[in-house]
C-alpha cells in the first residue's frame, strides 16, 4: 500500500510530449506541413493529432518506421496501424496520440484539420 502523502511519478510520457516527439520525427524525415492539434476538448478518443504530408510511398514507409521506433522507445504502445503507403494515407494510433500521414492529394481531399474546428493548433511546421 502506498502512503497517502507520497507522490507517484509515472514513467509513461505525457500525450503532449509524445505528440511533440512525433512532430520532431516527421520533421527529421522531411515531411511537410506538419500540424500538431490538441483535440482533447472536442474528442473522447484522443488528446492529440499529428498530421503531416509526405511526397512518396517510400518516404511514408520510412517516416512510419521512424515514428513507431521513436514513440515505442519513449514508452508508447501502438494500438493499430491503418492504411498503406501505396494508398496515400496511413494512421498510427497510439491511444491519446494519433498520427496521420498523407500524400499531398489525400491531405487536401480529407482536410482532416478542418474537420475538427474546436481543436487548437499547438505546432505548425510548413
Amino acid at each position: 500500500m502506498v502512503p497517502e502523502d507520497s507522490s507517484i511519478e509515472s514513467d509513461y510520457p505525457s500525450p503532449e510530449s509524445l505528440a511533440r516527439l512525433a512532430v520532431d520525427v516527421a520533421a527529421d524525415g522531411l515531411a511537410r506541413d506538419i500540424q500538431m492539434l490538441d483535440i482533447g476538448a472536442v474528442s473522447t478518443f484522443a488528446d492529440f493529432f499529428v498530421i503531416a504530408t509526405v511526397e512518396s510511398s517510400r518516404q511514408m514507409n520510412a517516416i512510419t518506421e521512424d515514428l513507431e521506433e521513436a514513440l515505442e522507445g519513449a514508452g508508447a504502445e501502438r494500438l493499430r496501424r491503418e492504411g498503406t503507403a501505396s494508398s496515400g494515407w496511413m494512421v498510427l494510433d497510439f491511444g491519446d496520440l494519433v498520427v496521420h500521414l498523407f500524400g499531398p492529394e489525400e491531405r487536401e481531399y480529407y482536410s482532416l484539420a478542418e474537420a475538427w474546428p474546436g481543436a487548437s493548433e499547438v505546432v505548425r511546421i510548413q
